[in-house]
C-alpha cells in the first residue's frame, strides 16, 4: 500500500471551455441537462499505453482478493454457467472473470480496489470547466473491472460499478458469453479466452492469460479487509427535495490496492470525495458526481452530469449546487 496525500491540483490539466453557468437559489440548477457542458474529447493513446505497461503482474506476488468480492465474483460465474451456450465449469469461468481485474487495478497482486478511479485519461473534457477547485474531475473508468463510460460502463454509474455484486453479475455473464460464442465459432480456448476480454487493454500483450493459467495452479489469497464497495459507503441522500440512495467515495478510505491514490500515480488528478447517485430528467436517466464544498474546497457544491449511455469525455454537465444532504451522516445541506 502507499501513504495516502494530498488531491494533485487538476488546474494544469484543464481547458476553460466557453459556456454560462445558470445558478436558482434555493434550488440547484438542477442535476442533468443544465450547466456548463464539457466535452469534445475521445480515446487517449496515452492511457492504452499506460494500461498496457503496467498491465504485467509480478510473478512472485501472490494473488490476492477481497474476501466478500470473490465471493461475489464466484457467486456471479456459477449463475452465468447454468445460463452458458457452451461447456464451461464454475471454476473455470470464475478465473476467467477474475483474470483481467488484476492487470486492470493491481499489477502488485495486492487485493483489487472496488472504488478503483482511474488515473490515466487526463483530458479536459473530464474536469470542471469553471476550475471551481482542485479535484474537481470526472474519472471515466471505475471498479476492479474499470467499467468505463465510453464502452461496458455507458449504463453504469460509479456506484454500480464500484460495487463488486452489481459489477460481478454484469462481467461474469458478458465475458462467458463472449467466451461460448467463440468457442462455438470454432475457436480454440486460449483464442476464446482472448475475445472475452478485447475490451480491456491491459489484455492486449498477454497479461490477462498469465494471470489465467496461475489461477488454475495457485489458490487465490481471500482478504477479509476488502469489503464489497471497497471502502465506498452507502448512504441516504436527499436532493431537491426527493430522497436517494446514494454512495460516498472517498478516496482516502479505499481497500486493497490503492496506489491509484498517490497523486504521481498517473496523469489525472486524485478526485476530492463526492457522493454519487442515479437522477431522473426529462425521461432521461442521468449519473451524478456531487462535490459538497467542505469536500472539495470549492465555494460551494458542484456536480457533474453524465446522460447514462453517454460517454462522459463527449458531453458532461457542471453545475453550482446547493440542496445535497446526507440524511446518513448528517452533513451537507439538511
Amino acid at each position: 500500500m502507499v501513504t495516502k496525500q494530498p488531491v494533485r491540483p487538476c488546474s494544469v490539466l484543464l481547458a476553460v471551455l466557453l459556456g454560462a453557468t445558470t445558478v436558482f437559489a434555493p434550488v440547484a440548477s438542477a442535476a442533468g441537462a443544465d450547466g456548463t457542458i464539457s466535452g469534445g474529447g475521445g480515446e487517449n493513446p496515452e492511457e492504452v499505453r499506460l494500461k498496457r505497461e503496467r498491465a504485467w503482474v509480478a510473478e512472485n506476488a501472490p494473488l490476492q482478493f477481497g474476501a466478500e468480492p470473490y465471493a461475489a465474483v464466484q457467486a456471479a460465474a456459477a449463475k452465468a454457467v447454468e445460463q452458458a451456450e457452451c461447456q464451461v465449469s464454475a471454476e473455470a469461468a470464475t478465473n476467467l472473470t477474475l483474470a483481467t481485474t488484476w492487470p486492470e487495478v493491481a499489477g502488485s497482486g495486492e487485493p483489487p480496489s472496488p472504488m478503483t478511479l482511474s488515473r490515466y485519461d487526463d483530458q479536459a473534457s473530464l474536469a470542471d470547466p469553471e476550475q471551481r477547485a482542485d479535484g474537481l474531475f470526472f474519472n471515466p473508468g471505475v471498479g476492479i473491472w474499470q467499467l468505463d463510460s465510453a464502452g461496458l460502463g455507458a449504463k453504469e454509474t460509479a456506484a454500480t460499478a464500484i460495487d463488486s455484486v452489481t459489477a460481478a453479475e454484469k462481467m461474469a455473464p458478458y465475458m462467458l458469453g463472449k467466451f461460448c460464442d467463440a468457442v462455438n465459432g470454432g475457436a480454440s480456448t486460449a483464442s476464446a479466452r482472448s475475445a472475452a476480454w478485447k475490451d480491456w487493454h491491459a489484455c492486449d500483450g498477454g497479461a490477462c492469460e498469465k494471470i489465467f493459467q496461475r489461477l488454475g495452479s495457485q489458490q487465490v489469497t481471500k482478504v477479509d479487509g476488502v469489503g464489497r464497495y471497497g471502502g465506498a459507503e452507502p448512504r441516504k441522500c436527499t436532493y431537491e427535495g426527493a430522497q436517494y440512495d446514494c454512495l460516498y467515495v472517498d478516496p482516502a478510505k479505499a481497500e486493497g490496492e490503492d496506489a491509484w491514490t498517490s497523486p504521481d500515480f498517473g496523469p489525472a488528478p486524485v478526485p476530492a470525495p463526492f457522493y454519487v447517485f442515479t437522477y431522473a430528467e426529462g425521461g432521461k436517466d442521468y449519473e451524478v458526481r456531487y462535490w459538497l464544498k467542505g469536500d472539495s474546497g470549492a465555494s460551494g457544491d458542484v456536480s457533474a452530469s453524465r446522460e447514462l449511455g453517454v460517454n462522459a469525455r463527449s458531453k458532461l454537465s457542471w453545475a453550482d449546487e446547493t440542496t445535497l444532504c446526507d440524511t446518513t451522516a448528517g452533513r451537507g445541506n439538511c
